[in-house]
């Protein structure tokens, strides 16, 4: 009887440790969330390599534009620069609500989100006409 109460508590002691062990090997070859979602050292986010920063080539643009055409938009950055934002079908322009494309005029503050081209152009897939763009500044003091 002794002998019995001996070995059934070796082998739970075992099978727990196997599975503790097992357990921590399971979750070692699984990525954190945290990495999942905001991405890692390596510029990788679930697995798929960013290009310059960004998923996929994926670029948001934020300024004032300053040209405009059938086809595409010139928009000026906050440094100076500025960034052709080419215009498709399939983008969305936005306001509060939707919006077309006659809105897109010299002046308006806009925020594009949209593909990173080769050539540097964005490929735009959303347009939010009127975005808080929040500009920092040099003396600013958060409170």
């Amino acid at each position: 009887m002794k002998n019995n109460i001996i070995i059934t508590i070796v082998l739970v002691i075992i099978v727990g440790f196997g599975g503790f062990f097992a357990g921590i090997k399971y979750q070692q070859k699984k990525q954190p969330t945290f990495g999942r979602q905001f991405g890692n050292a390596l510029g990788t986010r679930s697995g798929v390599p960013f290009q310059n920063g960004n998923r996929l080539g994926f670029r948001p643009v934020a300024g004032e534009i300053i040209g405009s055409d059938e086809n595409s938009i010139t928009v000026k950055l906050q440094d100076g620069s500025s960034k052709i934002v080419l215009l498709s079908e399939k983008t969305e322009i936005n306001k509060t609500n939707p919006a077309s494309q006659d809105e897109l005029k010299v002046g308006e503050k806009v925020s594009v989100f949209g593909t990173e081209n080769s050539d540097g152009s964005v490929t735009a897939s959303n347009i939010q006409l009127n975005p808080m763009i929040r500009i920092p500044t040099e003396n600013a003091n958060p409170q």
